[in-house]
């Protein structure tokens, strides 16, 4: 861990020590017994992906630190009662094929770490636009999520702060999407609060998406660089060194936002095959002022990678509450020249049309495809000049509240990120409100963050 306080790149004074106080391990309260989930074609391309990490952060008056966690991990074992396989590990099947392996006596459950950083307020995390400092409040920086097999597939850590509590989670990504994430979320917070209402309990049967099995020839890597798109005896040319990235929050409020969708919508092109939603409409807008930071030439590809949310469109749909991974990325891109001479509505009708041709056809000939020859790809496998859109801000991320208050701020940490990677969120101002967080390289970043255009502040 870190020591000492230090300034970040924005100026913000922090204290970097977080001094670990224990871990322990949460299951289930009740019996489960000996369960076997197989992960299907949707789950088993992030195996080479890192854990994903969130980071919640908590004003909290009263109530004491060791309350609160007793709190938590009590919420905690009530709601794996549900989502028990969160409390499993990986394993592999006599055929090879991966799955989530639970047993009561076999498994050890959730990881829970305890820290102190009582230097750090909740102010200096909310002001933090990078993720460096978020390292020490997040486990499982930089591990595989193929270290599953031998690693808890949840590991939180409670961080006490100055004047309240930081939440790190890190959740193995073969496992679990954004909605599952959220959902799992949402259900351990109202089993901590008591609130009215309940959540539907997770749809666990992953084989009605998708039953073919596929066996993958994966093993840990002794370089998780070198090794992540190793598969079936296939490795991957040598990667060129990696950029100096900045990542940075900015917040749209809801005026900015119609703002950018009425802009967006205000020159549809003729084959355009309905108005644009708010999404297309702001990832066209990140998408064309990106291309411009990045200075490229008119003829360079750039591509606009969204990963979509296949619950609905796969045949038949599978309810909101399944848990696991039903999202696939949807890819589309044109030269650089060609988005920058258009309005903004060019790139919109690119993504529209993406978003709208990934039905259950495609979806199905896609997994096909897949199945036939894997291949695992790198989390940065998004295409050239790539702005690729994660996470959503469907996510009622401000929502998850514990029984304390909802949270003071939401970001995602280090893991699974590169230049051009971009998370949406829900904004903590509420309404139609949305916060960007972006990665890009660090001449990029300061060309963006001098863009008045991107800003709505022209």
């Amino acid at each position: 861990m870190a020591n000492g306080v230090e300034k970040n790149m924005n100026g913000i004074a922090t204290a970097t020590k977080v001094k670990l106080l224990g871990k322990s391990h949460v299951k289930p309260r009740k019996v489960i017994g000996r369960q076997d989930c197989q992960l299907v074609t949707f789950d088993l391309p992030y195996l080479a992906f890192y854990y994903n990490q969130k980071l919640l952060f908590y004003k909290v008056e009263d109530g004491g630190f060791e309350g609160i966690v007793a709190k938590l991990k009590d919420g905690l074992g009530a709601v794996l009662d549900d989502f028990y396989q969160l409390a499993g590990k990986l394993g592999k099947d006599e055929e090879g094929v991966f799955r989530v392996e639970y047993d009561d006596d076999l498994v050890e459950g959730v990881e829970v770490v305890e820290a102190d950083a009582d230097g750090v307020s909740v102010d200096d995390l909310e002001a933090d636009e990078g993720t460096e400092t978020f390292r020490d409040f997040i486990p499982y920086n930089g591990i595989l999520n193929l270290e599953g097999l031998h690693r808890p597939l949840l590991s939180v850590q409670l961080t006490k702060l100055k004047d309240g509590i930081a939440m790190g989670c890190a959740f193995n990504h073969a496992v679990l999407d954004g909605t599952s994430t959220w959902h799992f979320m949402s259900s351990w917070a109202k089993a901590c609060s008591g609130s009215p209402g309940s959540t539907a309990p997770p749809f666990l049967d992953r084989t009605k998406s998708r039953d073919t099995r596929v066996k993958l020839d994966l093993s840990l890597p002794t370089d998780p660089k070198s090794a992540a798109h190793q598969t079936n005896g296939d490795s991957s040319p040598p990667q060129p060194a990696e950029p100096q990235l900045r990542e940075r929050v900015f917040r749209f409020p809801e005026s900015s936002i119609d703002r950018i969708k009425s802009t967006v919508n205000a020159t549809p092109p003729p084959d355009a095959i309905k108005p644009f939603s708010t999404f297309q409409s702001l990832s066209a807008h990140i998408w064309c002022h990106v291309t411009q930071a990045r200075g490229l030439r008119p003829e360079d590809v750039t591509v606009c990678t969204v990963f979509a949310d296949c619950r609905n469109r796969v045949h038949p749909p599978m309810p909101e509450s399944y848990f696991g991974n039903l999202i696939q990325a949807i890819f589309t891109g044109t030269a650089a020249g060609l988005i920058l001479a258009h309005p903004p509505s060019f790139g919109a009708a690119l993504i529209q049309k993406a978003i709208a041709s990934h039905d259950a056809a495609a979806i199905n000939e896609r997994n096909k495809q897949w199945e036939a020859a894997p291949k695992i790809f790198q989390f940065k496998d998004a295409g050239a000049n790539c702005v690729a859109v994660g996470s959503s801000p469907r996510f009622k991320v401000y929502e998850v509240d514990f029984g304390w208050g909802k949270p003071e701020g939401v970001r995602s940490g280090s893991n699974n990120r590169f230049d051009g990677m971009v998370y949406l969120y829900q904004g903590k101002s509420g309404g139609r409100s949305i916060d960007v967080e972006i990665s890009l390289e660090a001449g990029a970043m300061e060309r963006l963050e001098m863009d008045k255009a991107f800003l709505m502040d022209d």
